[in-house]
């Protein structure tokens, strides 16, 4: 892939907002359990990065993916993984499916709110019951006059507690389990919506994560995103682009710990000599960097597979697949490298150990992916009748 100075532009923007605008204040947000997203949100949103690839009547910049994994990147550099993660909530998983398929009186009511910040988005999928297993989802949407009424409880959302909306996944019908589910937008405001205390989390602590309950949810039918029936299909699309973003950000936040942990063995000296000089701990150091870069092809390459239209649907899950393993082995390694420092709360790679382990659980897990990967090279075993 090759950048343009207006991926470069973009990305010193996105850096510095990182460094200027997230990382001073991550310690005191991850204490909190929460951050100001709102006012985090109107900020990015007034520089244009919560609306990269959006349609531009709506006040997004309507670029191509490639401009969005570039920004992606480098929100991974942030201190800790929840503020990022809210954001790819916003962008790359409760949008993307109403920028594509809502109708325009839809896209205008909330779409471009969520654009310039003055939104928050939630995407309400997960059930207690059903986390990767998307097609057992018990929530319904039932007809009554111009609404729909929903019933159900909605799991593991983030951005929950400080939502303006959810884009709701919920059955609209009786019919087979792919082809009655609809995507439904509900203002988080609505009677008859209530939430779980916030969720206590391994990691991802800045992020408000709760339970959501819809208990005879009204909302007008206009609030359909698309077409009735096409809910679950319009949700795999929009994996497709999280697992995308996963993987990009999750290489911003490898290379920053690897660059981290390389200063901190510089200036760590053991037995006499800078711990850096043991051939084990270079060695391995350059062995995690190749594995980034590998991930970093593979990502890049399905990111131009995806702008030129392409199903990228294998491409997508082994880029996540690999993002949420070598996390976890970058992670560990380096985490060891620092010695009695990593296992303190507020080190870098302890952070990355924790916020880092939902990489290969949120999205799909690691399992799913593989079964779509084995679906796609056709080695997957049938089910027997």
């Amino acid at each position: 892939m090759k950048f343009s100075p207006e991926h470069d532009a973009l990305r010193r923007s996105a850096r510095q907002f990182v460094e200027k605008e997230l990382n001073p204040y991550i310690p005191e947000w991850e204490e909190a359990g929460r951050f100001p997203i709102h006012e985090v949100f109107k900020k990015m949103g007034d520089l244009g990065l919560l609306g990269i690839c959006k349609p531009t009547e709506n006040g997004g910049l309507g670029l191509d993916y490639s401009y969005n994994l570039v920004v992606a990147e480098e929100l991974g550099r942030a201190a800790c993984g929840g503020v990022p993660l809210a954001i790819g909530v916003q962008t790359d998983m409760a949008t993307p499916a109403l920028a594509r398929f809502g109708s325009a009186e839809l896209r205008d009511e909330f779409l471009t709110k969520a654009i310039t910040g003055d939104y928050v988005a939630a995407i309400a999928v997960s059930e207690p019951h059903a986390g990767s297993d998307v097609a057992a989802i018990k929530t319904t949407a039932k007809k009554d006059g111009d609404d729909y009424v929903i019933n159900g409880t909605k799991m593991w959302i983030t951005n929950s507690l400080q939502a303006d909306f959810f884009c709701l996944l919920a059955n609209t019908s009786d019919d087979k389990p792919h082809i009655n589910k609809s995507m439904i937008i509900v203002p988080a405001k609505t009677p008859g919506i209530s939430f779980s205390e916030p969720l206590n989390k391994l990691g991802m602590r800045s992020t408000t994560t709760a339970q959501v309950f819809f208990d005879n949810v009204r909302v007008p039918q206009r609030n359909l995103v698309g077409v009735e029936g096409m809910g679950f299909m319009m949700q795999m699309m929009q994996f497709q682009e999280e697992r995308l973003w996963a993987a990009a950000n999750a290489i911003g936040g490898l290379d920053h710990l690897i660059e981290q942990t390389i200063e901190y063995c510089k200036e760590r000296s053991t037995f006499g000599q800078p711990l850096i000089n043991n051939q084990s701990v270079h060695f391995r150091m350059a062995e995690l960097q190749t594995e980034v870069e590998a991930l970093r092809a593979l990502t890049y390459q399905a990111c131009e597979a995806h702008i030129a239209g392409e199903n990228v649907t294998k491409l997508a899950s082994m880029a996540k697949l690999k993002a949420g393993r070598l996390t976890r082995e970058v992670a560990d390694s380096c985490l060891q490298y620092w010695g009695g420092m990593g296992f303190m709360w507020d080190n870098p790679a302890s952070q990355l150990y924790r916020d880092g382990r939902l990489g290969s659980i949120g999205g799909g897990a690691d399992e799913i992916m593989l079964g779509i990967i084995c679906k796609l090279m056709d080695i997957l075993p049938k089910k027997q009748k």
